[in-house]
């Protein structure tokens, strides 16, 4: 009897955690998006754009979304730290790619550093939410989502699902979408199961 009321309290009080790493050259507006998430979904209030700096190393990100613990890892994006970014890949549920969406100059090194990123074996499969980020009411000029998504033009997806939104980091515009979206696919990746069984695994060695 104990047992199933244990049970029955995991299913309803418990929930799955997933690791999302949150990607992105420099000046994209990363930070901006974790601090925002902060805000959104939990009582906290996050930094103001103005008081936030590049990111050197590593900026964790604690939210609960969609009946899910969500843990964003924010990596700089600098080019002397993309290569910290790897060490991340193995344990991700999934990534959130983000792109500075006003400025089309950015967008080749953007677009170079991704398909890096996708190319890794350990990220095999881990679904890909690419943002649009800095749209109208941010700054004027940016690019929808769909013109960045065939700008990037990604060829070998590995059969990953790829999703573009068009959000704002600053005021927030678009962002709960695009994470509740983010959640549903995550939790039918084929990558979550594969994680998950390795977990159950070493779990018992």
């Amino acid at each position: 009897m104990f047992s199933l009321f244990y049970g029955l309290w995991k299913y309803l009080f418990t929930k799955t955690e997933y690791h999302i790493l949150v990607l992105g050259i420099d000046k994209a507006g990363k930070t901006t998006l974790l601090e925002k998430l902060k805000s959104l979904y939990s009582n906290l209030e996050g930094l103001p754009p103005d008081r936030i700096v590049p990111t050197v190393g590593l900026n964790i990100g604690r939210i609960e979304a969609s009946n899910a613990k969500l843990v964003f890892w924010d990596l700089g994006g600098q080019i002397g730290l993309r290569t910290i970014w790897e060490k991340y890949y193995e344990e991700a549920h999934a990534i959130i790619y983000v792109i500075d969406a006003t400025c089309p100059s950015l967008f080749e090194d953007s677009k170079s550093a991704l398909e890096k990123v996708l190319r890794h074996g350990d990220l095999q499969g881990a679904p890909l939410l690419i943002l649009a980020n800095k749209q109208w009411q941010d700054l004027p000029g940016a690019v929808s989502a769909e013109e960045l998504a065939r700008y990037l033009d990604l060829k070998e997806l590995d059969g990953r699902l790829c999703m573009f939104e068009a959000v704002s980091a600053y005021d927030g515009m678009g962002i709960k979408f695009a994470i509740d979206r983010l959640v549903e696919v995550i939790e039918r990746s084929k990558r979550t199961e594969s994680l998950r069984t390795r977990a159950g695994a070493a779990g018992h060695l």
